[in-house]
C-alpha cells in the first residue's frame, strides 16, 4: 500500500509537527516513535505519562433493548450481567472457536460501547451486523478519535482538563466534557499502567491532545513503545499472539471467560465455537499448544517467528511477539509451545540466526500491572 493509500487519524499533522517517525499500520500511517526514541517513551510511560494515538481503533455502539443478549451470542464472555458504565474484555470467536478479534465493550445504559483493533474493524463491524444486526442497531462511529493517556502521572495530568476522572477506577468509565466536547473516558489501557482512554470527535481531538501534551508530565508516545509496553504486561497483539486458528483456551485467555457462560453456568454455551472451547477448558479436549510467556537467560533479543526447541533439538513452538524489554533489560517474549513444556520454569531454546537462545517459561505479566483498583 503506498503511503498515499494510507489512511490519517485526526491527529496525523501533529504526529509531523512532533517529528513523528510515520509507517504503516492497520491501513494507517501511524507514529512508530517520535525524536525522543522508543526506549524513552517507553521509560517516560513507566515513570509519568504517554499519550497514544489509537484513532485507528474502531469504535461502535449497538443500540436496542436486546443489545446484550445479542453480543453475548458472540462471544464466551458475560455481557448480561455487566453493570452500568463497567468495561470488560471481549472475544469474537468463529464456528471454530479461533478468534476473529479481541475488543473492549462498555454497558452505557441505553447502548454498549464497543472498541475493536484497527486492522478487523471492517470484518469485525460486518461480521456482527450479519450476525446480530436484525436484534439491535449496529452503528459504526468513524468520527470519533481515541486517545490514550497512560502511567503513573496520567490521572494529575488529565483531571486538571476533565475533573471527576480520577473517580474512575480500573475499567470503569464515564461521560464527560472538555471545553463543550462530549468524551467518553474509560480507566484502562493496553501498558498495565494506570491510565485512561479518551473517545471524542474528530474535529476536537487535535485541541485536546495539544491540551494533555501542555501538562508537564505527558509525552506523545509511538506505537514501538506502545508494543514493549504491552509486551511487559503480558497482553497479546491481535495477528501475533492470537488469530482465527487460535482458541481462548489455547491462548492462556480462560480469565475472560466467566463463570456463567461456562459448563454449568446459568448461561452456559451458547456463542460460536462453544462444544470446542467448553471441551478445551473442561479438560475433555487436549489442546496442542499453549501461551505462554518467557525470558532469555541470555542478553540476545529473540523476536518473532524465532523457532523453539526442546533440548533434543526437537521443534516444539514459535515465538510470537518478542524483544528487549526496556523495564527489565532482560530479552522476553510471548511464544505457543506444546503443552508439556508450558509449565512455569521449563527451559526452551529459541533459534536466533541459527544458534540456541536458552529461555525460561515465566509468569506473566512480566512487569507488576498498576491499575488503579480504587
Amino acid at each position: 500500500m503506498s503511503d498515499t493509500d494510507l489512511l490519517k487519524t485526526p491527529l496525523h499533522a501533529l504526529h509531523l509537527e512532533l517529528g513523528a517517525r510515520m509507517v504503516p499500520f492497520a491501513g494507517y500511517s501511524m507514529p512508530v516513535q517520535y525524536p525522543a526514541g522508543l526506549m524513552a517513551e517507553h521509560k517516560h510511560t513507566r515513570a509519568a505519562a504517554g499519550l497514544f494515538d489509537v484513532s485507528h481503533m474502531g469504535q461502535l455502539r449497538l443500540v436496542g433493548p436486546d443489545a446484550a443478549a445479542a453480543f453475548e451470542t458472540l462471544m464466551p464472555v458475560d455481557v448480561i450481567g455487566l453493570g452500568l458504565d463497567k468495561q470488560r474484555y471481549g472475544l469474537l470467536l468463529n464456528d471454530a472457536g479461533g478468534i476473529i478479534d479481541d475488543l473492549m465493550f462498555v454497558n452505557r445504559g441505553d447502548h454498549l460501547f464497543v472498541i475493536v483493533n484497527g486492522a478487523c474493524k471492517a470484518g469485525d463491524i460486518a461480521h456482527v451486523q450479519a450476525r446480530i444486526g436484525g436484534r439491535c442497531q449496529v452503528a459504526p462511529l468513524p468520527e470519533r478519535a481515541l486517545l490514550a493517556c497512560q502511567g503513573p502521572q496520567a490521572a494529575a495530568a488529565l483531571q486538571r482538563l476533565v475533573p471527576g476522572v480520577e473517580k474512575l477506577v480500573f475499567m470503569t468509565g464515564g461521560a464527560f466534557d472538555w471545553q463543550g466536547a462530549p468524551l467518553y473516558v474509560t480507566r484502562s489501557g493496553y501498558t498495565g499502567e494506570d491510565g485512561f482512554e479518551i473517545s471524542i470527535d474528530g474535529a476536537r481531538a487535535e485541541s485536546l491532545a495539544r491540551a494533555l501534551l501542555a501538562q508537564p508530565e505527558v509525552q506523545p508516545v509511538g506505537l514501538g513503545a506502545r508494543n514493549s509496553l504491552r509486551l511487559e504486561a503480558g497482553l497479546c497483539l491481535y495477528g501475533n499472539d492470537i488469530d482465527a486458528t487460535t482458541t481462548p483456551v489455547e491462548a492462556a485467555l480462560n480469565w475472560a471467560m466467566q463463570k456463567v457462560r461456562r459448563t454449568g453456568g446459568e448461561r452456559a454455551g451458547g456463542f460460536p465455537g462453544a462444544d470446542k472451547v467448553l471441551a478445551q477448558l473442561d479438560g475433555t479436549q487436549a489442546v496442542a499448544r499453549k501461551r505462554v510467556g518467557l525470558i532469555a537467560k541470555e542478553r540476545v533479543p529473540v523476536r518473532e517467528p524465532a523457532p523453539l526447541q526442546n533440548l533434543d533439538g526437537q521443534a516444539i513452538g514459535q515465538v510470537t511477539s518478542g524483544l528487549l524489554a526496556p523495564s527489565l533489560d532482560q530479552p522476553i517474549a510471548m511464544a505457543y509451545v506444546q503443552p508439556d513444556y508450558a509449565a512455569l520454569g521449563t527451559e526452551v531454546f529459541a533459534i536466533v540466526r541459527g544458534k540456541p537462545v536458552p529461555m525460561v517459561v515465566s509468569a506473566m505479566p512480566f512487569v507488576p500491572p498498576r491499575y488503579f483498583r480504587g
